[in-house]
């Protein structure tokens, strides 16, 4: 129990922090102050105004989104500026291509050609560095990780780690490689200040003091600097997986202009814990902007008792013969990829990983449910995956141990659903659906039945051999973290560990999962932690792809329904036992699965 309270405790706390923290070194940076009140929301900057000496009071630059220039440099700027690039390699301040304390919005105007890119200072993270470079007319901000290994630091974006910054540039240039597998960005050139960095931070208002934006009325004495607003605005992701941030508030009440944007000083989760615990609506104003609080959810999104489908009668008792042989129709007439692909595309509308609406976005605070089942309040969520998880893997085991036919029929059914398998991994790169079918299988009331597997591969060679040498070692390797999916070939990447980590009091199955074992307990659950931050970014990826996979894909109305849960739990448990506490429903059809199997192959008697 202790063990689990941690992991939880570590996955809300590690993951909520790492990915919103990073969300939020990517996207909130400063904005400058206008001398008439108002605040930036371009991206380029004119320094005409920027004295010769670099003085810490000067009139504010202004933003045009159309044009950009810098005055030519003064000659104390350029000494200082060759002064500052002289500096041993080892400084970053020697290299050109760092800005130090500019703004986002100037980074955005600086970076105009395709492979362009600088670094500069993040300054919602103070310490950090942001790589800001443009790539197939997108403007990207990449937070460069800083971590602490023994005595030294090192600096890394999304693979290898440096020594220093420079020589993580260096490897980018040099090889060319991908910043971020989601992105595919590269760089290629590098742009360089033409300013020393002291005239950049006053320039900009950064320095390391608090900046004074103006002078007080009438006097020669400097004016107290607006104070800067806390906004605890939500980062929003495009469909692109390019992220954005809303715009800020133009001035305070009192006329002071806006400064500089940082989150909040809670978390977001910390913030849905304090609201929900307030009771505040879904509607907040701040400063004039209207903000949405997540629904948290506690209804689950399936609805048995009211579901209504061709394939059954409004009322129906559990197993009604007439719908089950209809059930087994459908499946022997359809192909394995057809079946494939409806899985896939039920899968991936339940989990909000197709079809999300604003709407939908808005009421879970985060744009899919990939991340949404990471986060505390999309505990609903993981509950309605594990309820697909068993509630398929169970129809489809009924499926085989309700064919009181021959050995080579159920044979042949068998080899149906391990070809289904075989399309969710490989086709379709469903490993959701793909682990439900395997689940299916591996039941003990199935997988004991020796004569039936024994006509398998005397009757679909082909199929045992493919699901003994290729599928279940995949499966275990996927359970064991040593495998996963092509990303570039996943609709629904493997989430059922976590699931089962999070949600361990409500999830079902026979045997001992993997991080339960003292051998690789430890190792197996860090790497299933780790794969689920990942997961939480890539929502936009897995949408993407499975819109590819499915494009064209006409669905078939019955067939469709075969791999809906509310049908599927509708005809295991009836229109009114479908409604009855889970634990007791999943108890009570553990026997009826031992119970079939038995009847199909009786158990040899002990004597």
């Amino acid at each position: 129990m202790l063990m689990l309270m941690m992991l939880k405790l570590f996955i809300s706390v590690q993951h909520t922090h790492a990915i919103i923290g990073h969300l939020w070194g990517l996207i909130v940076d400063c904005g400058i102050c206008w001398d008439d009140g108002s605040v930036s929301g371009c991206g380029v900057v004119v320094l005409s105004s920027v004295v010769s000496d670099c003085a810490s009071v000067m009139p504010s630059p202004k933003f045009s989104k159309e044009k950009f220039w810098l005055e030519p440099p003064s000659e104390q700027q350029r000494k200082q500026l060759e002064e500052e690039l002289k500096l041993s390699s080892t400084n970053l301040k020697s290299h050109a291509w760092y800005h130090g304390h500019i703004p986002w919005e100037v980074s955005e105007s600086l970076v105009s050609n395709h492979g362009d890119f600088l670094i500069r200072d993040s300054q919602s993270s103070l310490g950090d560095f942001v790589l800001t470079s443009r790539w197939e007319q997108k403007t990207l901000h990449f937070l460069i990780r800083r971590t602490a290994v023994q005595t030294r630091v090192q600096f890394s974006l999304e693979g290898e780690a440096f020594e220093s910054v420079p020589a993580l540039v260096h490897f980018y240039v040099g090889s060319r490689a991908a910043l971020s597998r989601w992105s595919g960005a590269q760089i290629h050139q590098p742009v360089n200040r033409t300013l020393p960095l002291s005239c950049l931070e006053t320039a900009f208002c950064t320095a390391t003091g608090p900046p004074t934006c103006r002078r007080g009325p009438g006097s020669g004495e400097e004016g107290v600097c607006p104070r800067r607003r806390s906004v605890s605005t939500q980062p929003t992701v495009s469909p692109d997986g390019t992220l954005h941030r809303h715009q800020p508030p133009s001035s305070d009440a009192d006329g002071s202009c806006y400064t500089e944007l940082y989150p909040g000083p809670q978390s977001y989760v910390e913030r849905l814990v304090e609201e929900g615990s307030t009771g505040l609506g879904l509607l907040r104003v701040e400063d004039g902007n209207v903000y949405f609080s997540p629904v948290v959810e506690t209804v689950s999104s399936f609805k048995p008792s009211r579901y209504q489908s061709p394939l059954m009668p409004k009322e129906n008792k559990p197993l009604e013969v007439g719908i089950l042989r209809r059930v087994k129709e459908l499946l022997a007439e359809v192909d394995p990829r057809t079946a494939a692909k409806h899985i896939t595309k039920a899968d991936c509308k339940m989990a909000r990983i197709l079809e999300v609406t604003p709407e939908m976005q808005r009421m879970m605070g985060v744009s899919f449910g990939m991340e949404l089942l990471t986060l505390p309040h999309g505990q609903q969520l993981r509950l309605d995956l594990l309820e697909r998880f068993q509630t398929m893997a169970i129809m489809l085991a009924v499926d085989v141990l309700g064919c009181t036919g021959t050995n080579e029929e159920r044979a042949g059914l068998l080899h149906k659903i391990i070809q289904i398998a075989a399309e969710l991994k490989s086709t379709m790169g469903n490993m959701f659906g793909f682990a439900t079918v395997m689940r299916a299988l591996e039941l003990p009331q199935v997988s004991r039945l020796e004569q039936t597997w024994m006509a398998l591969r005397q009757r679909h060679t082909e199929g045992a051999i493919l699901y003994e040498k290729t599928l279940r070692p995949f499966m275990k390797s996927l359970n064991d973290g040593r495998e996963s999916c092509p990303l570039s070939n996943t609709t629904f990447p493997h989430i059922l560990p976590l699931l089962s980590l999070l949600e361990k009091s409500v999830a079902v199955g026979e045997g001992t999962e993997p991080w339960e074992t003292v051998e690789v307990g430890v190792d197996v659950v860090m790497f299933h932690l780790g794969a689920a931050r990942t997961v939480a970014q890539l929502g936009g990826i897995y949408r993407s792809n499975a819109e590819t996979k499915l494009q064209g894909f006409q669905e078939q109305a019955e067939v469709l329904e075969l791999f809906l849960t509310d049908f599927q739990m509708r005809l295991l448990w009836g229109s009114r036992g479908a409604v009855e506490n889970q634990a007791l429903r999943y108890a009570k059809f553990e026997q009826v699965l031992t119970a079939l199997s038995n009847k199909l192959e009786p158990p040899a008697k002990s004597h």
